[in-house]
């Protein structure tokens, strides 16, 4: 766009397993080059050096370096490596992944040789308008997290408590998620310390409940609260690899998770099929056996801002469809499809503040005045 603004279009989950690899961008590619600045979350480590951890995600979490060629063709302009599979092949497999993206021009946020590197921000201007990003994961396994002087991923993390809300035995307790204080603290402190360098404050967290639609932790609430409090303008959300709620805080937008973009998995086996349905209440598509996180998992968003030196002045979302050559296509208004997206984010969105409305090929996200 002309004068003082940027047109920012921020993307869910990247990781593809499964060559070639840049085919999976082209059908998105066009819509991706209209905007002055990209966003993704790197899903996986990029790699020929480490030990895969026994506490990892598997082995599928490392790939050929070669294979980050996919950001370069979409065009993605900053990445976050903060996710909870960044230290499944340790410390030399994620400073590779690291140095990988860096080395194709791309700026790389959430991860580094210490907690100092992993929570410093990327500060990219465009067209006068400074913007920083700043990314954490709340996922993280025993010794993922940076410390002072290891190697690892800026963490956000929770603690977990189980209270009982009725005096029946055997009644599931209520769930209760609080952030760990020290680690909230350092998200707040950092936050300040980008909105005193930067116009724009936007905070990537990997974080969540995945696989299950609607479900949103308690402490979700409180860092976006606390994130926006801080002076984040705008909070890009994934790991869930579905779709998740978007709520609006006074007129600051929270995208809870947006999904998948670009990804393969290994099919599961009958066996782990009927595992993972029973556990997480979720079905799979049998059409999509490379894309084994449920049904929703084919459902995906661009997240859309446009930036201002004095904000954000407008933010909307563009409805996403995986195909089923994993490529992501940009549903247009007209399409059932697009519909049914609508629809979907509505249903996922209920218990939080908002109001949509389609503009275009967009929908429009704004606060919804009659609930406060």
């Amino acid at each position: 766009m002309a004068g003082n603004t940027v047109t920012l279009l921020g993307c869910g989950d990247v990781g593809p397993i499964h060559e070639p690899v840049n085919a999976y961008g082209e059908l998105a590619k066009p819509v991706l080059a209209g905007a002055d600045l990209r966003f993704a979350q790197v899903e996986r480590v990029y790699s020929e050096r480490g030990a895969l951890q026994v506490h990892s995600g598997g082995g599928h979490s490392r790939v050929k370096p070669h294979m980050a060629s996919i950001f370069t063709e979409c065009g993605f302009d900053v990445v976050s490596v903060a996710s909870n599979h960044a230290m499944d092949w340790g410390g030399d497999a994620l400073l590779d992944t690291i140095e990988v993206f860096q080395g194709r021009g791309i700026q790389v946020i959430g991860a580094g040789r210490n907690l100092q590197e992993a929570r410093r921000p990327a500060i990219v201007e465009r067209h006068g308008v400074k913007i920083a990003f700043l990314a954490y994961c709340s996922v993280l396994q025993k010794g993922y997290a940076a410390g002072e002087k290891s190697v690892g991923v800026a963490p956000l993390r929770a603690h977990t408590y189980y209270e009982a809300f009725d005096y029946q035995a055997g009644v599931p307790p209520r769930v209760v998620t609080v952030p760990y204080e020290k680690d909230l603290a350092g998200m707040v402190e950092d936050v300040k310390e980008a909105k005193r360098a930067a116009h724009i404050v936007v905070l990537s967290v990997h974080w969540g409940i995945h696989f299950i639609p609607r479900m949103i932790a308690d402490y979700q609430v409180t860092v976006a609260k606390a994130a926006f409090q801080a002076g984040a303008d705008l909070i890009l959300g994934h790991h869930a690899h579905a779709p998740k709620a978007i709520g609006v805080y006074g007129d600051k937008t929270c995208f809870f998770s947006l999904s998948n973009f670009i990804m393969s998995a290994t099919a599961k086996t009958p066996e782990k099929a009927a595992e993972f349905e029973k556990t997480y209440g979720v079905v799979l598509d049998p059409d999509y056996p490379h894309l084994a996180y449920g049904a929703d998992g084919k459902r995906s968003l661009i997240a859309k801002a446009v930036l201002t030196r004095d904000g954000v002045s407008r933010v909307s979302f563009l409805p996403v469809l995986i195909d089923k050559r994993m490529r992501p296509e940009v549903l247009r208004k007209g399409d059932a499809r697009f519909d049914d997206a609508v629809r979907f984010m509505e249903w996922v969105s209920e218990d939080f503040d908002h109001r949509f409305s389609v503009e275009g090929d967009e929908v429009v996200i704004v606060a919804d005045k009659r609930n406060p």
